[in-house]
């Protein structure tokens, strides 16, 4: 599996990337990789991180003695670039591959079992939870233009699940066709290919910012 930190190490709130931020005393980072860690379906993690901070990375994995990962290497400039650097940094081809953020580090085992069998089922899977808030398109500046059918959205999280002959592909026609997607799942649906849907968590938040550090504090109590 692939941990995505992303290539610009963005920080809030002082100095320190937020996946080095500490989340109960532990580093976001570690905890996030410990969640994969301690999953017996994964065997082998690449982190992904900016180049500035490959060598804390390193540090962080050998004290933490997590032996699955096989390799910490410098992103790139966008995400989908860190993520097409992870997938080659593979020992050996590996059947499923799953790729995560770095700052999710709450997600819990049986979400990424599920992932793992869904991508194997279906090809390709991702986790996701219903929206429940009313969301609107916006025709021009300022102004709605029509009320979108809640039933049939989801709030994508991670993380997404594949084959990795498939992922490969997609990444290679995205960079064929010089297309940047919002995620990996977004590539594959490029392909014309159909993406399952496993229904995630809510405490699986992306800690972006301030407040959602708070949360995450909240949720580990």
């Amino acid at each position: 599996m692939v941990i995505a930190a992303g290539g610009s190490g963005r920080r809030f709130g002082g100095s320190t990337p937020k996946q080095f931020r500490r989340l109960g005393g532990t580093p976001i980072l570690q905890r996030t990789i410990a969640a994969f860690h301690a999953v017996r379906a994964i065997g082998e993690i690449i982190v992904v991180v900016p180049a500035s901070h490959v060598g804390r990375a390193e540090a962080l994995v050998r004290r933490a003695g997590f032996t699955k990962v096989s390799r910490v290497v410098t992103g790139g400039k966008e995400r989908q670039d860190s993520v097409w650097i992870g997938l080659n940094a593979f020992s050996r081809v590996r059947p499923i591959v799953l790729v995560h953020d770095a700052v999710r580090p709450l997600v819990g085992k049986s979400v990424i079992n599920h992932v793992i069998s869904g991508a194997a089922r279906y090809g390709a899977a991702v986790v996701g939870i219903r929206v429940r808030d009313t969301i609107k398109l916006e025709q021009r500046r300022g102004f709605f233009a029509t009320t979108l059918d809640r039933r049939a959205l989801w709030a994508v999280q991670t993380p997404q699940g594949f084959r990795s002959s498939l992922l490969m592909r997609a990444h290679r026609e995205a960079r064929r066709g010089r297309y940047l997607g919002t995620d990996e799942a977004s590539l594959v649906e490029r392909l014309g290919i159909p993406v399952r849907i496993i229904t995630g968590e809510e405490r699986n938040l992306k800690i972006t910012t301030p407040n959602d550090l708070k949360v995450a504090r909240m949720y580990l109590k």
